[in-house]
């Protein structure tokens, strides 16, 4: 499957990790001066513990708007956001506020993701009821045209299911007009369809690790169905977006044999075929960046968001495709 636009790389990195101002502040300037676009935090909250075991996440060392604010007074032109929000976790027009406080003190570099909440083990160890996925998006659907009211200055008028905000016009305005970039996440047709009709960044899960899943597709397959869901929802949108992704597993490595066997034995899957899995970017810098043109071909992924452990192995190759 062939996209019909193909939109310049950009490259991201996502980092939780710092255990010092001074580690985090450096980490934010280095990812400037390297030449990634972005610095995304995470919307994850769990330490050590049983939780995060059962919910399969590495301990969260930062929670997201404080550390993006800090990362936007120590650069200049450095992009922040969060990859993504989970719109369960925030009170939605306090969530605007802040958002548009953080676009005004950056002076316009804020890119807002958002999306309605996937880890069950976590909202139950925040104590959070994890609702059935038809209304967490119906409650996304009604944060987001929340946002758009609030960013706009007009005087909000925004009743909902979930969302009801009147009475008072949203201030700050965002530097970014009419809103900072929406960046929307996820992986069901509904999630993707919207982030098709309103997002400006449309960002899609990790596909599974199974050779084949349960509706018969291979991981390439699944990614290939979940960009016909955006194609189709944006209509003459379509091209006019970034769509970004994470390869999760990432390493430039001159032995991707190995590197994939470790991967292989994580997800306890076999690991033939996984050098072409869409969260999987393994072999050298050429190779890499080969693999991802091609990628953009066929997803339509020019947006790549790399983990924190990689930011110096990967910056040639970010270096290389960026703008491109």
């Amino acid at each position: 499957m062939q996209t019909t636009t193909v939109r310049p790389f950009r490259f991201a990195v996502q980092a939780t990790k710092a255990k010092s101002a001074a580690e985090w502040r450096d980490l934010a300037r280095k990812v400037e001066d390297l030449g990634f676009s972005t610095l995304f935090t995470a919307d994850h909250y769990l330490g050590p513990g049983p939780a995060a075991r059962e919910a399969s996440q590495v301990p969260q060392h930062l929670a997201p708007i404080a550390a993006m604010a800090t990362a936007a007074a120590v650069t200049r032109t450095l992009r922040i956001g969060c990859r993504v929000f989970c719109v369960d976790y925030h009170v939605p027009a306090v969530l605007a506020k802040e958002a548009a406080t953080i676009d005004l003190l950056s002076e316009g570099r804020l890119e807002f993701g958002i999306g309605a909440g996937w880890s069950a083990p976590e909202y139950r160890a925040m104590g959070l009821d994890f609702a059935a996925a038809p209304q967490r998006v119906t409650k996304l659907e009604e944060a987001v045209a929340l946002l758009k009211a609030h960013w706009s200055g007009q005087e909000l008028d925004a009743k909902g299911d979930y969302v009801n905000v009147t009475g008072y016009a949203g201030l700050p305005l965002p530097v970014q007009r009419p809103h900072p970039p929406i960046m929307i996440g996820g992986g069901r047709r509904r999630v993707l369809s919207l982030a098709a009709r309103e997002a400006d960044i449309v960002s899609i899960n990790n596909v599974p690790f199974q050779p084949v899943n349960a509706d018969g597709l291979s991981p390439r397959e699944e990614a290939a169905c979940r960009l016909g869901y955006v194609r189709d929802a944006a209509g003459e949108r379509f091209g006019g977006f970034d769509i970004e992704s994470s390869p999760y597993f990432t390493e430039v490595t001159d032995d991707p044999g190995t590197a994939v066997a470790r991967v292989a034995k994580l997800m306890r899957v076999p690991s033939v075929g996984l050098l072409d899995h869409p969260n999987v970017l393994v072999g050298t810098a050429d190779e890499i960046a080969e693999r991802l043109q091609e990628r953009r071909e066929e997803l339509g992924i020019n947006y790549v968001t790399v983990q924190q452990s990689q930011i110096d192995s990967f910056a040639p190759v970010a270096a290389r495709l960026s703008g491109r």
